[in-house]
């Protein structure tokens, strides 16, 4: 797909609004209009904003909106985006022309996405400002559909959401910060994976290394945070029960000498086939009090499928191991879309899951990563259409709803199936505070390991440090990547982390 810019640099927001109809095209800038295929057009004039969309050089779809007045601006200034002020109401310019290359898509294609033209991970968080500057749940639910096309039963659920965060964030210490831990090796790599995750094999010695590194990254972090509290350690990655019970023995004493215990403490043992009572054990030892065991389907011909080297009876073997542990706080993930399901797939999976009654349920909608092998199985497992995904996403709901449990976060990605949305539900008392602070930017997140992202809190400015994905490299640069973080803690001591 091509795309044409004229009288504005706002690329990354035209790229993002042609992949909600067209995820899986390429994009090219182009200054012409007559290319072979789909051609977005987007332009700013003397007079306002314009957005069209070609197909072989002739024009499918056109929408047109006037400059705003002088000094106007849209609610979507509460997001804090940041955007050059290179025009009076430069918020609600880059909204306009957001809105009507969306309109020139809709008119081409038929479909009406029902995010609209609202892009961005978090619309929870719009939600929560917007009541923070004194909107009703009403007056929420119009702004963001005058603004964004956005269809009203999706307002509602990230009102919802924004509710159930709003009372847990004002618990929340002004000093705390989270920590995020990095683990990216798997047993083997999932069809549709796209994160910084290498298979683990028999041999030990990389693991070895690799937490070498992030010994030294995380006594960096506890030296640029003394005298503040952790409030949620959350260990991620890839599978942090890939490691073996050395491995991981010393990754949680490490945490604990350098950390303490924190309020909440979380591990991910999404892979079944990485689950012992051993692993179990040692972290109920260091008082890891959720974890997440992630079947993603209870189908044993998906599973295959998608690369994973686990059988529905494997989960009901760890989730069962986990309850004997003690565990009383489990999430279970599952991914609606996967190759060759349909709503019959999902709902059994659901039935099954909840039939075992965790804590939480996580559900995810398909996403289509560049970088992942699943972009090579679409000509034989085609994504299902906007309808079948609704189907499903209506069956997980109402099975949560009727399980006693309620949305408490929620974010959206890139390329999504369907532009629709990922949501976490709980049973009453049982969120992810971490969750909840990795979405919402109330406070910071210091997060060590290979592709971790800090994200550090200075009053209204956030500043995201990024470290390296790739496994060698964040080994042999670790300096580099402690480097980062002490630059941007020592540019502001005294507003980081609140």
């Amino acid at each position: 797909m091509y795309c044409v810019l004229a009288g504005h640099e706002y690329i990354y927001d035209i790229q993002t609004i042609t992949q909600i109809f067209f995820p899986i095209e390429n994009f090219t800038r182009v200054e012409r209009l007559d290319m072979p295929g789909l051609t977005a057009v987007s332009a700013l004039t003397s007079t306002g904003c314009e957005g069209a969309l070609y197909l072989n050089g002739g024009i499918m779809g056109k929408a047109v909106m006037p400059l705003p007045e002088s000094g106007a601006d849209s609610d979507d200034r509460v997001t804090g985006t940041p955007v050059a002020d290179q025009f009076t109401g430069s918020q609600e310019i880059r909204r306009r022309l957001m809105v009507t290359l969306f309109l020139a898509c809709r008119a081409y294609t038929g479909q009406n996405p029902p995010w609209g033209a609202l892009t961005g991970i978090r619309p929870s968080k719009m939600a929560r400002l917007l009541m923070e500057k004194g909107y009703s749940r009403d007056q929420v639910i119009d702004s963001m559909e005058r603004n964004y096309l956005t269809r009203r039963d999706k307002i509602a659920l990230a009102a919802d959401v924004a509710e159930a965060e709003k009372s847990i964030l004002k618990k929340q210490p002004s000093d705390a910060f989270s920590l995020y831990v990095g683990i990216p090796f798997c047993p083997s790599r999932c069809l549709y994976c796209s994160f910084a995750s290498y298979p683990i094999g028999g041999d030990s010695s990389r693991a070895d290394a690799y937490l070498d590194a992030l010994e030294r990254e995380l006594r960096a972090i506890r030296g640029l945070t003394r005298g503040q509290r952790v409030s949620a350690v959350y260990i991620g990655g890839g599978t942090p029960t890939a490691l073996n019970a050395n491995q991981l023995n010393r990754l949680l004493e490490l945490i604990k000498t350098l950390f303490g215990e924190p309020v909440e403490f979380s591990v991910e043992a999404g892979r079944p086939d990485t689950v012992n009572a051993g692993k179990l054990r040692i972290l109920r030892d260091y008082r890891v009090d959720r974890i997440s065991l992630n079947p993603q389907s209870l189908h044993d011909d998906t599973l295959s499928r998608i690369g994973r080297n686990h059988t529905v009876a494997d989960f009901y073997r760890a989730f069962e191991l986990a309850r004997a542990e003690g565990f009383d706080n489990v999430n279970t993930d599952v991914i609606l879309g996967l190759p060759g399901e349909n709503t019959d797939y999902v709902s059994e999976t659901m039935e099954r899951l909840l039939a075992l009654k965790p804590e939480n349920v996580t559900v995810h909608i398909l996403t289509i990563k560049r970088a992942s092998p699943l972009r090579e199985t679409l000509e034989q497992y085609p994504p299902p259409k906007s309808d079948a995904l609704e189907e499903m996403l209506s069956v997980t709901q109402r099975g949560c709803r009727e399980a006693g449990m309620a949305p408490y976060y929620m974010y959206r990605q890139k390329n999504m199936l369907g532009n629709f949305e990922n949501v976490g539900y709980c049973l009453p008392g049982r969120a992810s505070v971490y969750n909840v602070l990795i979405m919402e930017e109330t406070r910071s997140v210091w997060a060590a390991g290979a592709g971790a992202v800090t994200k550090l809190v200075f009053g209204d400015r956030l500043e995201r440090v990024f470290n390296v994905k790739n496994l060698s490299d964040y080994i042999t640069r670790i300096d580099e990547m402690i480097k980062r973080k002490e630059a941007w803690r020592n540019a502001d001591t005294d507003s980081a982390g609140n």
